[in-house]
C-alpha cells in the first residue's frame, strides 16, 4: 500500500538478468526496493482508494494502470525484452464445441427420480392391508441375510467404482477422484466461457489497454517459467481482462484467463499479481473443475438412497421436503465446502511454487490477504465461520502461505533467480499496521468529530 503520490516498482539488475539468460533462464521480476525505476504504476492506490473498490458503483469506471518509464530503459532491460513463449495466445477462438445435454439433464433428473421412487413406495406401503405388512416383514425376517449381502455388495460396488477411479494429481501426486472424462468437461467449459464472454462483452479491456498489457505479461512469463510442467505448455492461455470493480480473478479449464480490474486496483506490487494469477492458473493445471465436479457427482448419486429413504419413510410430503433440505446441508458443510477449501489450500502451495520458479518475490503473497483482512475489517463486513465458506479465511491463508515461504524460496533459489533486496514486504505490513492503529489513536473516536474532506485519507507510510 502506497500513497497517492507514491509508486510500486518493477526494475531489474541488467547485469544478473544477462547470467540468467546464459543459463537459459528468464527472470522477469527483481524488485530491489530502493531501485527507481518505474514500470507499473496505480496512481489512486491510497488506502481509502483501496478499500473503497469493492463498494465502488457498477457503472463507475476505476482509473487505468499507468505504464511508463524515467527515461529510456536499456535495450536488455528484461521487463519489456523478454521473449514470451509462443503457445501463450491473446486472441480467444470462438469456436464452441457440442452441447453435453446429458450431463445437464442428468443430476435433475436423478433426484426427481429418486423422490418419486421414495414417494410410491411409501403410498405402496400406506395401501398394503394390515395382515400383507405382517407377511412382508416376516418375509423380510427370514431373509434378512440375503438382504444384507444385497446390501453389502451394493456397498463393495460402490467402493470398487470410487478406488477404479482414482488418478494421481499433477505435480502434487495426491490421489484424487475423476467421474467425468475430460472430453466431455472441456465441452461444459466451453460453455461457460461463451457465457463469461456474453456477459462481460461490452466490458473487455483491448489489447491495447496498459492493464491488458501488464496482465499478459505476467501470465506469458509465469507460463515460460514453468513450461517445464507439461500441464502448462499443454494449454493456451488467453488473456481476457474485464473491467469490473470486483476484486476477482479465475481460469476456465481451457486456459481462459479472466482478471477483473478491481484485482488489479488490490494488489500493491507486480509480486502480489503474480501470485494470484499463479493460484489460479493452478487451479486449471491441477484440473480442481473436474475433481470438484466428480466429487459433488459422486455423492450426490449416492445421496439417492438417502433420498430415496428419507421420501418413503417420511409420512407427509412437507416432512419429507424438510428431511431432504437436512440432507443436502449436511453434504454441503460436511463434504462439498471442506473439499473445496482443501482445493483453495492446494492451488495456494502450487500457485506460490509457480511464482517461485518465476522468480517473485513470493513473500508478498501472504501480505496480499493480510490486505483483504485489514479492508474487509476497515468496510465492517461481517465475518463468517470458516466452515460456512468455501474458501479458507484470509487470515488463515495468510498464516499457511506464511509456513510455505520458506520451501518457495528454496525453488527460488534454486532458479538461480537475483537475490531479494531491501526488507521483507511483511515486515513492512506489520510496522505499517502499527502506524495506522497509532494514527487511529490520536485521532479519536471515529464519530466524535466529522473528518474533513478536504484532508487526506489516514494512509501507510512510505517505506
Amino acid at each position: 500500500l502506497s500513497g497517492n503520490s507514491r509508486n510500486c516498482f518493477l526494475t531489474g539488475n541488467p547485469d544478473s538478468y544477462k547470467n540468467l539468460i546464459g543459463k537459459g533462464l528468464r527472470c522477469l521480476l527483481d524488485v530491489p526496493h530502493s531501485s527507481g525505476r518505474e514500470v507499473y504504476r496505480n496512481a489512486h492506490h491510497s488506502l481509502g482508494r483501496f478499500f473503497s473498490q469493492s463498494s465502488q458503483p457498477r457503472g463507475e469506471k476505476i482509473p487505468s494502470l499507468q505504464i511508463s518509464f524515467v527515461g529510456q530503459p536499456p535495450p536488455h532491460f528484461p521487463a519489456w525484452n523478454i521473449q514470451i513463449n509462443r503457445s501463450f495466445h491473446t486472441s480467444p477462438s470462438l469456436q464452441a464445441a457440442p452441447v453435453p445435454l446429458f450431463w445437464i439433464i442428468v443430476k435433475p433428473a436423478q433426484k426427481l427420480f429418486a423422490i418419486i421412487l421414495g414417494r410410491s413406495i411409501r403410498k405402496w406401503w400406506k395401501a398394503l392391508p394390515p395382515n400383507k405388512r405382517e407377511l412382508f416383514k416376516e418375509s423380510a425376517r427370514k431373509n434378512k441375510w440375503k438382504i444384507l449381502l444385497g446390501v453389502s455388495s451394493l456397498g463393495v460396488v460402490f467402493v470398487m467404482f470410487y478406488f477404479t477411479h482414482l488418478e494421481e494429481t499433477p505435480i502434487t501426486g495426491r490421489a484424487r477422484l475423476l467421474v467425468f472424462g475430460k472430453e466431455h468437461f472441456r465441452e461444459l467449459s466451453q460453455m461457460e466461457y461463451d457465457m463469461w464472454m456474453e456477459q462481460f462483452k461490452s466490458q473487455m479491456l483491448p489489447e491495447t489497454d496498459a492493464r491488458y498489457q501488464v496482465v499478459e505479461r505476467v501470465v506469458g512469463h509465469l507460463s515460460e517459467s514453468n513450461k517445464d510442467v507439461p500441464q502448462v505448455s499443454a494449454l493456451k492461455w488467453v488473456i481476457h481482462v474485464v473491467d469490473e470493480p470486483g476484486v476477482n480473478a479465475f481460469v476456465l479449464p481451457n486456459g481462459q484467463v479472466f482478471v477483473f480490474t478491481g484485482l488489479l486496483d488490490a494488489v500493491s506490487d507486480i509480486h502480489q499479481l503474480s501470485f494470484i494469477l499463479g493460484h489460479e492458473i493452478a487451479h486449471a493445471v491441477l484440473e480442481h473443475a473436474v475433481k470438484k465436479a466428480s466429487l459433488v457427482h459422486f455423492l450426490d448419486f449416492l445421496s439417492l438412497i438417502f433420498l430415496t429413504m428419507i421420501w418413503a419413510i417420511c409420512p407427509r410430503d412437507s416432512l419429507a421436503v424438510v428431511g431432504q433440505w437436512i440432507q443436502s446441508k449436511l453434504q454441503e458443510f460436511m463434504f462439498d465446502r471442506p473439499y473445496s477449501r482443501t482445493l483453495e489450500a492446494e492451488a495456494d502451495k502450487v500457485g506460490l511454487q509457480f511464482a517461485a520458479k518465476a522468480c517473485v518475490d513470493v513473500r508478498a503473497s501472504s501480505v496480499f490477504w493480510q490486505q483483504m483482512e485489514l479492508a474487509e475489517t476497515i468496510q465492517g463486513q461481517p465475518k463468517l465461520p470458516e466452515w460456512l465458506s468455501t474458501h479458507p479465511s484470509h487470515e488463515n491463508r495468510a498464516e499457511h502461505l506464511d509456513r510455505l515461504i520458506p520451501e518457495a524460496l528454496k525453488i527460488r533459489e534454486s532458479c538461480n533467480c537475483p537475490s531479494l533486496s531491501g526488507p521483507d514486504p511483511r515486515l513492512i505490513f506489520r510496522l505499517s499496521m502499527q502506524h495506522l492503529l497509532e494514527s487511529s489513536k490520536d485521532q479519536g473516536p471515529p464519530n466524535s468529530t466529522k473528518q474533513d474532506p478536504s484532508k487526506p485519507k489516514l494512509d501507510f507510510p512510505h517505506t
